[in-house]
C-alpha cells in the first residue's frame, strides 16, 4: 500500500494514511486555498481520497476526529520544519540526466562517508556538488550520506530524524539531495543513504497519533521501539518498506544503510528485514540495476548477510565494527569500554582472515560469548574503515585519528584498510588528516529535552573513563567547531597524506590482487611480540605482499617468507611521504632479513605493477 501525498498530475492528488482507531480523518489543505476534504476508511484502515485542483507545493495537514491537526507522517517534504504542515511534492517534475546509469559493484566501491551539515560551511546538497571531481580524482567512487530524514532544528547527525520520508529542509530539501544524486552519477559516483528503522527522534514525532507504531514489549538506547512483530506489524512494516522504496525510486540511490539493525526488535517467524530485502530485491529487478542493502549491527549477526538459501536474511553487507576495534586498539593502546576487546595483534589477525573477531568467542567487554562467525561470508560483505561518524563522534571530545595518533599511524591505518580484502570506508576529511573535530550537536526547541540529552551524552562517556565535561550538543559552537576544513588538504603533511590515500585506492584499483575480494586466496600471519603483520593476496599470475609495522621501533625482519624475487611498490616511511626514510631494500627473495621502520608499511609484488 502506497502511502502519503502523490501528485498523479494534471492537478490531481492522491493522499493515503493509516490511522487504524481514528473516528474521521480529513485532508486539511492549509495552501494556496484552504478546504477540508473527507477520507474514506478500508477495512485496514487506511484512509483515502484524491483532490482535484490542486498543485505541486501546496501545503496540508490531516485533521483528525475534528479535533487535531498533524503533519503526515509519510511527509516528503516539511519546508517550516517538524511542527509545520506538509508540502505536496510532484517527483515527475525533475529532469534525470543518468539513464544510462547501472551503479557500481560492490566489490569496487571505495565508499566516503560524509554529514551534510559539516562537510561543507553551506551545510546544503548543492554546495557538496563542487566537491565532487576532487572525490573522485581521489579515487572515490560512492558516497554514503548521514541520514537526512527531517529532524528538528537545523543540526543534527541526523538520528533524531521524525519524518522518514521527507528530506531535511535546511540542507535543501527534495530537489537539493535530487540534484547531488544525479551530479553524483554523472561521475560515476554511487550514493548511499543512511535510514533509521529502529527508532523515531523525541521531537516532532506525531506518528504515535496515528496508529500502533511503537511496540512496548522491548526498548532501544533511543527511546520506544518500532512495532515490528506485534498487532498491526503489517501496516508499520509497509510503512518502512514502502519508505525504501521512495528512496530508490524517487531518488535513484543506489543502497542504503540500515543504521542499527541490533535495535530493530522482531521476533516473528519472518522478520521485517527478510520481507525488505525480498522487496528490494524485487524492485532491483524492476530498474534494472542493482540495489543494495547495507548493515550496521552490534550484535554480530551473521544471519543478516548470509543468502536466503542457507537460512539468512539476505543483506547484502555489514558494517564490519571488530576491525575498527582491533586497528584502533593497536594504534592507540586504548584499552577502556569496549576496546578491553582489543589490542593484541591476533584480533587483527582475525578480522582479516574472517570480518568479525568476535564470532562466538568470549568477550571480556560483554561478559559472555558474542557473534557468529564470518569467516564462510563474502569478503565484499564486509565494509571496513578506520574512521567513522561512530567512532569519533561518540568520543566525549569528538577526536579523530589525527588527534590521536602521529602521521606515520596515520598512513598505516590507511594502508591497512585499503590494502585489506574489504570493502573500505573513509569518513569525510579522513584522507587528509582533518584536525577539526567531529562532535555531537542537535538545536531541539524542547528545553527539558535539551538538558536530557546533555546528561545522557555525559553519562554514555563514564565506561570510558573520560570525566571532562563533553561539549554543548546544543551549542551553535560545537556545531561549528565540526565542520571540516576542505582548504587544508593542500599544503604540508595534509596534502602529502592526501597523495598518499590516492596512491594507495590506484593501487587497489590496478593490482589484481588488491582488486580481487576474495578471503579464499588470502594468507595473513603476525608476528605477536614484534607487532608486525604480512599479508599474501594473489589473484591469477598477480601476488602482493604487505609488510605492517605497528611497533613505536623499527624492527628487523626474520628470513623474508615467500619464494620469487619480490619488488616494492610502496613504503609509507619513504621520504617521499614524508617518513623518516625507508630501510627494507627495493628488492627482496626468499631467506633475506630486512629492517621495517616503527609504524610503517611496504607492498611489495612479485609481478608488474600496473594490470589493466
Amino acid at each position: 500500500m502506497r502511502v502519503g501525498a502523490h501528485y498523479l498530475g494534471r492537478g490531481r492528488v492522491e493522499f493515503v494514511v493509516w490511522a487504524p482507531f481514528r473516528r474521521s480523518v480529513a485532508v486539511n489543505i492549509v495552501s494556496p486555498k484552504a478546504r477540508i476534504i473527507p477520507m474514506s476508511r478500508d477495512h485496514r484502515g487506511y484512509w483515502k481520497c484524491l483532490v482535484e485542483e490542486l498543485s505541486p507545493g501546496a501545503r496540508y495537514l490531516y485533521r483528525l476526529d475534528e479535533q487535531i491537526d498533524r503533519p503526515d507522517p509519510a511527509s516528503h517534504f516539511q519546508p517550516e520544519g517538524v511542527h509545520g504542515s506538509s508540502e505536496l511534492v510532484d517527483h515527475h517534475s525533475f529532469t534525470w540526466e543518468d539513464e544510462c546509469w547501472r551503479g557500481i559493484e560492490l566489490s569496487r566501491m571505495i565508499i566516503y562517508e560524509l554529514h551534510v551539515g559539516t562537510f561543507t560551511q553551506e551545510g546544503t546538497f548543492e554546495a557538496i556538488i563542487p566537491r565532487l571531481d576532487e572525490l573522485r580524482d581521489l579515487g572515490i567512487n560512492a558516497i554514503e550520506i548521514m541520514p537526512v530524514a527531517q529532524f528538528p532544528g537545523e543540526r543534527n547527525w541526523g538520528y533524531d530524524g521524525v519524518y522518514p520520508y521527507a528530506v531535511q529542509n535546511s540542507y535543501g530539501g527534495p530537489q537539493g539531495l535530487k540534484k547531488l544524486v544525479n551530479e553524483s552519477h554523472k561521475r560515476e559516483v554511487a550514493v548511499i543513504l543512511d535510514v533509521v528503522y529502529n527508532h523515531f527522534g523525541p521531537e516532532g514525532s506525531y506518528v504515535r497519533d496515528y496508529g500502533p507504531y511503537f511496540s512496548d514489549r522491548y526498548r532501544t538506547p533511543w527511546g520506544e521501539a518500532i512495532n515490528f512483530d506485534d498487532a498491526y506489524n503489517n501496516e508499520v512494516r509497509n510503512f518502512f518498506i514502502e519508505n525504501a522504496r521512495h528512496w530508490f525510486q524517487n531518488y535513484h540511490l543506489d543502497a542504503l544503510r540500515l543504521d542499527a539493525a541490533h535495535a530493530i526488535f522482531d521476533m516473528s517467524s519472518r522478520p521485517f528485514l527478510l520481507e525488505l530485502a525480498e522487496e528490494i530485491e524485487r524492485l532491483s529487478k524492476q530498474m534494472g540495476r542493482k540495489l543494495f542493502l547495507m548493515v550496521e549491527d552490534d550484535l554480530n549477526n551473521t544471519r543478516l548477510i548470509r543468502p536466503r538459501e542457507l537460512g539468512g536474511y539476505g543483506l547484502d553487507a555489514h558494517w564490519c565494527d571488530d576491525f575498527h576495534h582491533a586497528l584502533h586498539a593497536l594504534l592507540t593502546g586504548e584499552k577502556s569500554g569496549y576496546y578491553l576487546d582489543f589490542g593484541r595483534m591476533e584480533h587483527l589477525v582475525t578480522s582479516l582472515r574472517e570480518g568479525f573477531v568476535y564470532g562466538g568467542r568470549y568477550s571480556r567487554y560483554r561478559r559472555k560469548c558474542h557473534g557468529d562467525s564470518s569467516a564462510d561470508r563474502g569478503a565484499e560483505q564486509m565494509v571496513v574503515f578506520s574512521q567513522n561518524h561512530d567512532q569519533v563522534g561518540n568520543r566525549m571530545l569528538g577526536e579523530r585519528f589525527s588527534a590521536l595518533v602521529d602521521f606515520e599511524s596515520l598512513k598505516l591505518a590507511a594502508g591497512m584498510v585499503l590494502l585489506s580484502p574489504y570493502v573500505p570506508l573513509l569518513f569525510m576529511g579522513e584522507e587528509y588528516g582533518e584536525r577539526a573535530p567531529f562532535l555531537y550537536f542537535i538545536s531541539h526547541s524542547d528545553q527539558a529535552l535539551v538538558e536530557s540529552v546533555r546528561k545522557g551524552r555525559g553519562e554514555e562517556f563514564r565506561e570510558f573513563g573520560w570525566s571532562k565535561e563533553p561539549p554543548d550538543p546544543q551549542a551553535l559552537e560545537t556545531f561549528l567547531r565540526s565542520k571540516i576544513r576542505w582548504e587544508g588538504r593542500k599544503n604540508g603533511k595534509q596534502a602529502i597524506l592526501l597523495n598518499f590515500y590516492q596512491d594507495l585506492i590506484t593501487l587497489r584499483r590496478e593490482i589484481a590482487a588488491l582488486c580481487d575480494l576474495d578471503k579464499r586466496r588470502l594468507e595473513v600471519f603476525g608476528l605477536e611480540g614484534e607487532l608486525i603483520l604480512f599479508m599474501r593476496r594473489w589473484n591469477g599470475e598477480s601476488h602482493i605482499l604487505g609488510i605492517f609495522n605497528f611497533n613505536l621501533s623499527d624492527k628487523k625482519l626474520p628470513l623474508f617468507p615467500c619464494r620469487g624475487e619480490w619488488r616494492k611498490i610502496l613504503d609509507s616511511s619513504d621520504k617521499v611521504w614524508d617518513g623518516p626514510g625507508a630501510l627494507l631494500p627495493e628488492k627482496i627473495t626468499a631467506g633475506q632479513e630486512g629492517i621495517i621502520r616503527g609504524r610503517s608499511l611496504a607492498l611489495y609484488a612479485r609481478q608488474e605493477v600496473r594490470e589493466r
